[in-house]
Parts: C-alpha cells; structure tokens; sequence
C-alpha cells in the first residue's frame, strides 16, 4: 500500500474519516485494554469484535459492563446487551457507544486471523519494556559515589590534623593600610605641583599701569596741535595793506 502524508487540516481528516476503506475502518474501532489482559497479552489496545466483554469508562452509562452485541463500521459506534433507553412511546432501544470510551476486559480469541494478531504484538512490546529495566538496575548512579569519597577524604585530613594538632593553614590577606600607602604618597606629590604652577602664572601677569601712561602722553599731544592757518581773504588783504 502506498504511504500517505499526514494531513494537518481539519476539512481533509474529516472527510478522509468519513471516507475511509473498511480495512482502516476496523482499525479506528480500537479501543485499550485492561491491565491484567495487557500483563498477558502484551498488547496495549486492539479493535473491538462482537462478544468481547467490555466496560464504559466515561459518559452517562460509566461503570456499565457487558457484551458487545453489534459494531456500526459506517457510524463507527458499538452496542452492548443491556444498555437500552426507552422512547416516548414506550419502546426500547440499544444505546450507542463510541469505542474510545471503553476499555476491553475480555477478549474472544475463536478466530485464528486475531490469535495471530496478539502474538504479534506480544513479540514486540514485551522485550522493549525487559531491556529498559536491566538498564536502569545495571547503572549506578555516578554523582552519588563522587561526593561520598570526597566526604570520607574530608573526614580523614580531620582526623590526621587532631592527631598531630597542627595548625590550621589560615588564607594570607594583605592589609587594608598597606593597599592604601601608594594613594596617599601620590596625593603629596600632586600638591606641590600644583602650588608650583600657581607660583608661575603669577609671575607671568603684567601691571596695567604700564599700559596706560602712552595712551594719556598721545591724548596730549593732540590737544597741542596748531590750528590750521585761516585762508586769507580781500579784505583781510586791505586791512593788513597786502
């Protein structure tokens, strides 16, 4: 049979359910079994057959318990004798089941197709579940078994140390006073330093009174300044008898 891909959206695995062949039909009536019957047969669910005892596990009808009478591969519901309800006019029908609601108690193995079919399944769920527990009983855990010998080798130096009374070695820390003498010194070099190069620009600032004795010498000498000769007129000229 060709393989199929898995189909994610909902309008295709509904219709690929309502569609389907009979053959995956009787593969979607499975339903689980009980814990004696998986402890036996080693398989963990298989599709429900007419006269297979079965039990209801959730619903209205839980705890119910009896044979499977009929299966509906079109409708893919079960019904089991005794689970019956009364209509309004007064007749009784079979009550519907889903097979994912029930659990399988007792199996009907009358057909050799199904015997094979448990035989199967025994060969290759059992030893899975066999190998994974000699695994787990042959492997110590390994932390454990480090942080013993660390203790035992702790308590052993303890006791030598009591014996011989040694002194503990204690951890050489420096003093705080000897971390903080190279801060100290170099505060005391950068003071004379500084009043130094306060000391210079001092030297360097020149007096103002210097500046200002040329400004008031040239004020003066444009004060002195001759006025210009008036320009001789004709009469000017006769009263001077030029």
């Amino acid at each position: 049979m060709q393989a199929t891909k898995p189909v994610k959206k909902p309008r295709k695995q509904r219709k690929h359910l309502y569609n389907a062949p009979a053959h995956l039909r009787h593969k979607f009536m499975a339903a689980p079994l009980s814990q004696e019957l998986i402890s036996s047969k080693g398989a963990k669910a298989l599709p429900v057959r007419k006269g297979d005892t079965v039990r209801i596990m959730r619903g209205d009808h839980t705890g119910f318990e009896g044979k499977v009478s009929r299966i509906d591969l079109k409708r893919y519901r079960i019904f089991i004798e005794g689970l019956t309800r009364e209509k309004v006019d007064g007749t009784n029908i079979f009550v519907s089941v889903h097979p994912s609601k029930v659990m399988i108690r007792n199996l009907k193995l009358d057909d050799k197709w199904r015997q094979g079919i448990v035989e199967r399944k025994k060969e290759l769920e059992l030893p899975k579940k066999e190998k994974k527990i000699v695994k787990v009983a042959e492997k110590p855990p390994k932390k454990v078994a480090k942080v013993k010998k660390e203790k035992t080798v702790k308590k052993q130096k303890a006791a030598a140390r009591a014996e011989k009374k040694l002194p503990e070695k204690k951890p050489t820390v420096k003093p705080k006073a000897a971390q903080k003498k190279p801060v100290a010194k170099k505060k005391k070099e950068e003071a004379p330093a500084a009043e130094e190069k306060a000391a210079v620009k001092k030297k360097k600032k020149v007096p103002t009174v210097a500046k200002e004795k040329p400004v008031e010498k040239e004020k003066k000498t444009k004060a002195v300044k001759k006025a210009p000769a008036k320009r001789k007129t004709a009469a000017s000229k006769k009263k001077g008898g030029t």
